[in-house]
């Protein structure tokens, strides 16, 4: 009977419990040249979606080369952060369009 009543309460325990939660989506725009906002943080899992609302494609490259999106005019590109850490990031085909994103755990 006690083997019982304890194996109730782990099973409501867990019922009980709140879900992971999914990664967020975090939007970026790329507008007039820039990204904006120039500066994000998010957390690993979290997935940054850029929208080029130039009539230039543009891409948005990990200094570090670890990712890069190309998105052309009037398209979105996704990218899913999978390490903290702080990254800049240009458009490499007009590189004075930097941005930064700070991933928290």
């Amino acid at each position: 009977m006690c083997r019982l009543i304890i194996l109730a309460a782990v099973a409501l325990g867990m019922l009980a419990s709140p879900a992971s939660p999914a990664g967020t989506i975090r939007p970026i725009l790329m507008k007039d040249i820039a990204f904006a906002p120039k500066q994000v943080t998010v957390h690993v899992g979290d997935t940054l979606e850029w929208a080029n609302q130039d009539i230039v494609a543009h891409t948005a490259t990990a200094k570090d080369k670890s990712w890069e999106v190309n998105v052309l005019p009037g398209k979105n590109g996704r990218v899913v952060m999978k390490a903290a850490g702080t990254f800049d990031y240009i458009c490499r085909y007009h590189p004075n369009m930097t941005g930064e994103i700070i991933i928290e755990p």
